[in-house]
């Protein structure tokens, strides 16, 4: 029900009920035991969604140190906790570790995973990204790249795709290359209004990123509606003070000042 919850952008939902099943989990299993361990991870990757990053690394810190006593730190079961670690990382502007942490998962994917396994191509996108943040545009690419040589043949989630779009939009948007970013978050767009619910909060991102591409192209009456429709998801899911909401904020204001 947690993980119901979370996709469908009901983060606190999603809280509630990873915390009853983690009370169960502690009750009944021994502090080393590895389902103990995904039972802190999917804390963490609630906390992240939820805007409380520090929380969510003290939960995946603790996941992390289970897999080490469990010897299982370079097994499947820990490559969740170490995707969100890096997740967790990239959020708080950590490049370094997040890249640290998407590695350690790459190396145990390369590892059991085949060649063109779709949970590759979500870590190939997200180490593109933090790449993207570090201002190395082409390796992110080329990251991106690899994710939708696995996800344009159709496997896996459609939504995964369209996350991998996002990025690739966000890189050219950073590139200025406006008309090919409108392109990818357009197909973004497509694929998130079509799998989404109408306020999902990974509808909010996007609406932001289109947002400051119309900002960058001085198409401020487009730009101003998109943040706007940001800002409305943002308020129905997120809270006050959620680094993502505050975000929108500063874009909408910036967007004020030039009409």
């Amino acid at each position: 029900m947690g993980t119901v919850s979370s996709d469908m952008g009901d983060y606190w939902k999603a809280l509630l009920f990873f915390e009853k099943a983690h009370k169960i989990y502690e009750n009944a299993l021994p502090a080393n035991h590895s389902s103990l361990a995904m039972s802190y991870t999917n804390l963490g990757s609630v906390y992240h969604d939820i805007g409380d990053y520090t929380a969510s690394l003290k939960a995946l810190q603790t996941a992390f140190l289970i897999l080490q006593k469990a010897l299982k730190e370079d097994k499947l079961d820990a490559s969740v906790t170490y995707i969100w670690l890096g997740r967790v990382y990239r959020s708080m502007k950590d490049y370094a570790k997040a890249l640290e942490y998407f590695e350690k998962c790459l190396a145990i994917f390369q590892k059991v995973l085949q060649e063109k396994h779709p949970h590759l191509a979500i870590l190939y996108t997200a180490i593109g990204d933090v790449h993207r943040l570090m201002g190395d545009y082409e390796k992110a690419l080329l990251f991106h790249r690899k994710a939708l040589d696995i996800q344009e043949t159709g496997q896996g989630n459609p939504l995964k795709c369209a996350a991998t779009y996002t990025n690739i939009g966000e890189t050219y948007r950073e590139m200025k290359n406006y008309s090919t970013a409108l392109t990818y978050f357009q197909k973004a767009l497509q694929i998130r209004e079509d799998k989404l619910p109408k306020n999902h909060p990974h509808l909010a991102e996007i609406y932001h990123n289109l947002a400051k591409l119309y900002l960058a192209t001085e198409e401020y009456s487009m730009a101003m509606k998109n943040i706007q429709q940001a800002i409305d998801i943002g308020h129905k899911h997120l809270s006050s003070t959620h680094p993502h909401l505050l975000n929108y904020k500063n874009t909408f204001e910036e967007i004020q000042n030039k009409l």
